[in-house]
């Protein structure tokens, strides 16, 4: 059993290693039409998205577990068998507002959770930039308590409800009537004819450019103004530096000045002090000198009978001389102080300017004002470095400007080339949708500048009736017409791109027989490379589906609850057979209803 498991693996790889070197050699051979193909390569696989959802004390639902397959799902049941619940629970998981009166029994929790295989979707940065664990299954739960507080979970890490939200529209498209109002938005318009066109890595490549190129405009016009602000500012700067660099502060300046400035205001003073000082050391007969000079004399008399006496002399001799020179420092010093009018009028005016500078600029030192001379000669460097960033700036605008054009120039041509192609299919899709005169256009025109779409805007026209004028859709189609006309371009869109796991819920309304059984195919077809999930009434649909739902209500001598779950072959016939007639299925029903399931 073991060998052969083995041997069973071995196969299924080497099946799909053949099929990928398959495929990639086909590209090969098929030049541009090979690139299209090539963008259908990864999604051929069929891969569930969603799995399984289980709900606990929702609306009817008291607890109920539901699990899903690949390719098209189709649900049925009576008129308020709890269909529209399901998809409740749905929107509950994917992030929607919901309060206590959801819960089933009033005393409980309500849980919603559904799991999804996310493998094959590229999600990893999504899941990095809310700081969460990526796993390739991943679980998104809502829980509502009594209180009516409500809780969101992706892979049991809590998260508000616009990250969940955010999550969802990559995970689960529920189709309903308003979501019509898709097909006047231009981001869906540009994405269908750029998925046609192939043009999706191009036109990713023109955001990331004009982006770059929105964002060099921006820091340019902020330099701009700074710059503006900068020349106003300039002149009184370069003063401002000019006046310090010519006052050549220097640290100690002041104080000098100010015992300059001292000196020469009491100069007559001081020459008198200093010359009635030295005359008493050593002027006239009397005088401290030659009073010392005799004291001198006795002690060295004295000398010679003690040690002691000595040392007086000697201290005494010192004296002598240290006085001496002091009253020659005292002349030198008297000769020095010159009273110089002009002199003190040059060291007041340049201590008053000193002071108006320390006063202009609010600082207390000579220190202070040199760091403002500093400051001012930087801003004066910046200016200069200012002209320097926006000559680079320019000149990166211009090449952004330049990328820009050639990337939108490319891109429009390649969107231009395929429009017919997708006017066509959608032509021959809506004819077999019993709309056999309706035409659906896509207008383009081409500006002169480049914007967030390049140089195209984009409007989608359409017309039911032969020879009617082309209008903007939601002007003069119906909401069936909408409804049908939004079928066509999502089927197409699945054979292009990878979508999420699609639920319509009631396609099917206000057609019936060849048209129902039209959109039945289409579904299957979508179902080839995606998971396609479709609430329905119509037995032709029904049929159509690999996998069949039914949702039921039970009642009980307390309470009405709905469950659901799947049918197995016998029971889907019966179902189906029920919907062709009314009341008990007859043997003819039976019959028809075997032969939708084989077609």
């Amino acid at each position: 059993m073991r060998l052969s498991k083995v041997i069973k693996r071995v196969i299924e790889t080497f099946v799909l290693f053949s099929r990928k070197f398959f495929l990639s050699k086909l590209v090969e051979k098929m030049g541009f039409m090979g690139h299209i193909f090539h963008g259908l390569i990864p999604i051929f696989v069929n891969t569930i998205m969603l799995k399984q959802l289980r709900i606990r004390n929702f609306a009817l639902i008291e607890q109920s577990e539901v699990d899903f397959s690949s390719g098209l799902t189709v649900i049925t049941g009576e008129t308020g068998a709890g269909k529209s619940i399901l998809l409740g629970a749905l929107h509950l998981a994917l992030g929607e507002r919901a309060d206590v009166s959801s819960l089933h029994d009033k005393t409980k929790k309500c849980v919603v959770e559904a799991l999804f295989e996310i493998k094959a979707y590229g999600l990893e940065t999504f899941f990095t930039q809310n700081e969460l664990d990526y796993e390739t299954t991943c679980t998104l739960r809502r829980e509502i308590t009594p209180e009516g507080k409500s809780r969101a979970f992706i892979n049991d890490t809590p998260v508000t409800l616009t990250v969940m939200k955010s999550l969802g529209e990559n995970l689960l498209d529920i189709h309903s009537q308003h979501q019509t109002l898709l097909l006047r938005e231009t981001s869906f318009q540009f994405g269908l004819v750029d998925a046609f066109a192939s043009t999706n890595a191009l036109f990713s490549e023109y955001k990331t450019t004009f982006r770059q190129y929105n964002k060099a405009r921006k820091e340019l016009d902020d330099l701009v103004m700074q710059e503006q602000q900068a020349r106003k500012e300039l002149d009184y700067l370069q003063f401002q530096f000019s006046e310090l660099s010519e006052a050549g502060i220097r640290e100690g300046d002041l104080k000098q000045l100010e015992e300059e400035s001292e000196t020469l205001e009491n100069a007559e003073f001081i020459k008198s002090g200093l010359s009635k000082s030295a005359a008493v050391i050593h002027g006239g007969d009397e005088n401290v000198l030659s009073a010392l000079a005799l004291a001198r004399q006795q002690l060295q008399q004295l000398s010679k009978f003690s040690k002691h006496f000595t040392e007086l002399h000697e201290r005494l001799n010192s004296a002598y001389i240290e006085l001496k020179e002091l009253a020659t420092d005292m002349d030198s010093a008297e000769e020095d102080v010159v009273y110089d009018p002009a002199r003190l009028e040059e060291v007041n005016t340049r201590l008053d300017g000193l002071n108006r500078l320390l006063k202009k600029h609010g600082v207390a030192s000579e220190q202070e004002l040199l760091q403002v001379k500093e400051d001012l000669e930087q801003k004066l460097d910046g200016f200069s470095s200012l002209e320097k960033d926006i000559e680079k700036l320019q000149k990166n605008i211009t090449a952004l400007d330049k990328q820009c054009k050639s990337l939108a120039t490319d891109l429009s041509a390649k969107r231009r080339k395929a429009v017919p192609a997708i006017e066509e299919s959608i032509r021959e899709m809506l004819l077999n949708l019993a709309m056999p005169n309706a035409q659906f256009k896509i207008e383009l025109q081409q500006a002169d500048t480049f914007g967030p779409n390049g140089l195209d805007s984009i409007r989608f026209l359409f017309t039911a009736n032969k020879g009617a004028e082309f209008k903007e859709l939601h002007k003069v189609a119906s909401g069936g017409e909408l409804s049908r006309l939004m079928l066509c371009l999502k089927a197409q869109l699945a054979k292009r791109t990878a979508l999420p796991t699609i639920i319509f819920d009631e396609i099917d309304s206000g057609v019936s027989g060849d048209v129902a059984d039209k959109i039945g195919t289409i579904l299957t077809g979508m179902g080839q490379t995606m998971q396609v999930i479709t609430i329905t009434h119509l037995p032709q649909i029904a049929g159509k589906g690999s996998n069949h739902l039914f949702v039921y209500k039970a009642d009980s001598k307390e309470k009405t609850i709905s469950n659901i779950r799947a049918l197995t072959k016998q029971e889907r016939i019966e179902e189906i057979a029920k919907m062709l007639s009314t009341g008990k299925p007859t043997e003819a029903a039976l019959k028809n209803a075997k032969e939708l399931l084989n077609a």
